[in-house]
């Protein structure tokens, strides 16, 4: 017989998280010991219950699935944690999987595609499914940004002019003019509005912010 996978689920939407246990449950060698749905109580339920597997959502309100990660990794370096996002930006599946998860899935994936993910990293292995790694392959070998360039891009996406970022930044505006022009570059735009776009695509920011 088999050994149980015992999973731990965080997932902040209740439909979501009532469909993907309902999936897990029915298969013979899985159960949810636990269920969460925020960051925080996801790194509580882990010290808990120590599951096999974390299903983690990636963006929930206040703590979020890749600070979750990073918290419960630096607790339990072992941990195996699965990434769950409907987005597909490269910037946030490669700030998880620098942080150590052990699989992307996108949340409008086969239910098969799920159930396999979990029995491939419950056996040691890396989930990488094919259109995710097209996305980073798309990316590769581009210059990521500063984390002064991501926090200039968040202002600019939130509508702050150069002065304004200027002050919340205690820098000159000539420095935010540099630090655009660099950004700019790295991310192949020529305005402001482009950035915006390029942001939202690629998961330097959400919707959220």
């Amino acid at each position: 017989m088999k050994p149980i996978i015992r999973i731990l689920l965080v997932e902040d939407h209740l439909i979501a998280r009532i469909g993907i246990s309902s999936i897990i449950n029915m298969q013979s060698d899985m159960i949810v010991a636990a269920e969460a749905k925020n960051g925080e109580q996801g790194v509580e339920a882990h010290r808990k219950h120590l599951p096999d597997i974390t299903l983690m959502d990636l963006r929930m309100g206040g703590m979020s699935g890749c600070d979750a990660l990073q918290t419960i990794r630096r607790e339990y370096p072992d941990a195996k944690i699965i990434i769950l996002s409907s987005h597909s930006g490269d910037a946030e599946i490669s700030c998880v999987l620098r942080h150590g998860a052990s699989g992307y899935v996108l949340k409008d994936v086969l239910e098969d595609e799920l159930i396999n993910a979990i029995r491939v990293v419950h056996n040691g292995k890396k989930y990488i499914p094919t259109n995710v790694a097209q996305i980073l392959s798309e990316y590769l070998g581009s210059e990521s940004l500063t984390p002064s360039e991501q926090r200039i891009v968040e202002m600019v996406v939130a509508g702050l002019n150069n002065k304004m970022i200027a002050d919340r930044l205690y820098i000159s505006e000539n420095t935010v003019k540099s630090h655009l022009k660099n950004i700019f570059g790295k991310l192949g735009v020529n305005d402001r509005s482009q950035v915006v776009a390029v942001a939202y695509k690629r998961g330097f920011v959400s919707l959220n912010n």
